[in-house]
């Protein structure tokens, strides 16, 4: 965290930047007040990048508006029953919202929106106390009505008003709070932990997609494993993700020092070294992050003790893979991220076959041609689902998953494996067997992509004679 005096500079400049400086005079002229508000300013404090420009006024929407519209390239009032009016000024957005003194019926997260007056009742509403402080401008005064600062200072989490209250009035602030603890690396206190359990249950009144977008962005944060713990700890995860608490229950057959539960995050947390370290810089695959989360929760469906004490999970792979899909579909995720995570758990043992032989060329491509586009985030996830303590079995993995890599490397050069087809496309089969657009079409290109898999490229020729053997064959 930086020092006081950096903050507080940090704070001047970004309140300097044309497009807050240029607000801030236009609300002063027009006599009203304005101020930054939560997130740039907590994260200025904490030496965290500044992504949006939250604003927050005693001025009505209709008022903001009046004042915004000869500054704006363009404006919106999308949110303006809900006090908010966006702005995109000098290449920056900005949003502007009225003082809020919402009144919440306890039954549902949706308030009884009232305007306020008081920038301090305003924050004293807000989620947290790090997240309930202001600067105002153009004076540059820090406004802190809560000890959002101390809390900053010792990396707590807390809510402005009791957390009953908080949670009450919106539940959704009980993810938040566990997302909070990923991203900012705080601690939640006692209170507010007790809260989280005592009420996890009410978040069942949160929408599915409201529930998606907090779980997505703590699998974004640098290090979601804190946040997911809680998550768990709390028995929120019970009401949201309870295929993940299940896993605590079982044993994994090839990690006897921790469970499913513990394996799974450091397989999460291995993953995300792996993207770090192959797409550095770039976004988080949430993808790759739910894939390596959900890898193993099939195996409390298939859990069974073998002969001698041994405990087997035969086909966890795709039980999960079924379980995923259904918790995505539920949790309002897109089709192409729902099919991607599915498939990537389905194949994720696909490769401890490899280190029993070698495998033929054959199965390369298959291997290849079943991941299809996902074959570089299988790479990450199969390596990722190594966490044993034996040195010397971690090492045999990798370097039997480095030969993989190679041969797949090799055959791609040799054969551009990664557009595996057959040497005869659909027309052509048509054309030398004389079909229309039929199923017996697509039998023959099945057998060719068969042959294409088997033995590599033929040919057209070849190709040809092969096909004509095998449709003479079916007479």
């Amino acid at each position: 965290m930086r020092s006081v005096v950096e903050s507080m500079k940090a704070l001047a400049d970004l309140a300097a930047q044309p497009p807050v400086s240029a607000v801030a005079r236009a609300f002063a002229a027009a006599g009203h007040e304005l101020a930054l508000v939560g997130g740039p300013v907590r994260d200025a404090f904490l030496g965290r990048p500044v992504h949006d420009l939250d604003l927050t006024t005693d001025a009505t929407p209709d008022q903001i508006l009046k004042i915004i519209a000869p500054l704006a390239d363009a404006h919106w009032d999308i949110g303006r029953a809900y006090g908010t009016i966006g702005a995109r000024i000098g290449g920056e957005t900005v949003e502007i919202t009225t003082y809020r003194s919402d009144v919440y019926d306890q039954v549902t997260r949706k308030p009884s929106v009232e305007f306020g007056t008081s920038l301090e009742a305003d924050l004293l509403r807000r989620d947290f106390t790090v997240n309930a402080l202001a600067l105002k401008l153009p004076e540059l005064v820090l406004v802190d009505p809560s000890g959002g600062m101390d809390d900053l200072l010792t990396g707590t989490l807390r809510t402005p008003s009791t957390p009953e209250v908080s949670f009450g009035d919106d539940p959704l602030r009980m993810l938040r709070a566990v997302r909070f603890t990923a991203q900012l690396g705080f601690e939640v206190d006692d209170e507010t932990r007790h809260a989280l359990t005592d009420m996890a249950e009410r978040i069942t009144i949160i929408s599915a997609e409201r529930v998606n977008e907090e779980l997505s962005k703590l699998l974004r944060s640098p290090s979601p494993r804190r946040g997911i713990e809680l998550l768990v700890d709390s028995g929120l995860a019970e009401f949201v993700l309870p295929e993940i608490p299940a896993l605590r229950l079982e044993t994994d057959e090839h990690h006897h020092h921790k469970d499913v539960y513990q394996h799974s995050l450091t397989v999460l947390e291995q993953a995300i070294d792996l993207e770090n370290e192959r797409h550095p810089g770039e976004a988080p695959d949430l993808t790759l992050r739910l894939a390596a989360l959900l890898h193993d929760i099939g195996k409390p469906a298939t859990r069974k003790l073998e002969p001698g004490g041994v405990v087997s999970f035969y086909h966890h792979d795709l039980v999960g893979a079924k379980l995923a899909k259904k918790r995505l579909r539920a949790l309002r995720y897109d089709n192409d991220t729902i099919a991607d995570v599915s498939r990537l758990i389905e194949l994720h043992l696909r490769f401890f076959g490899y280190t029993d032989g070698a495998w033929t060329d054959s199965a390369v491509r298959r291997y290849v041609r079943d991941a299809g586009p996902l074959l570089e985030r299988l790479h990450m996830l199969v390596r990722a689902d190594v966490t044993t303590r034996n040195r010397r079995k971690s090492d045999q993995l990798a370097f039997a998953y480095d030969d993989l890599e190679d041969r797949i490397a090799q055959l791609a050069e040799q054969e551009e494996l990664d557009s595996t087809r057959p040497d005869l496309d659909g027309e052509q089969i048509m054309s030398i067997l004389n079909l229309k657009p039929s199923r017996e079409v697509g039998q023959a290109y099945t057998f060719l992509l068969e042959l294409r898999l088997e033995e590599g490229p033929l040919g057209e020729e070849e190709a040809t004679r092969r096909l004509l053997a095998w449709w003479e064959s079916r007479s």
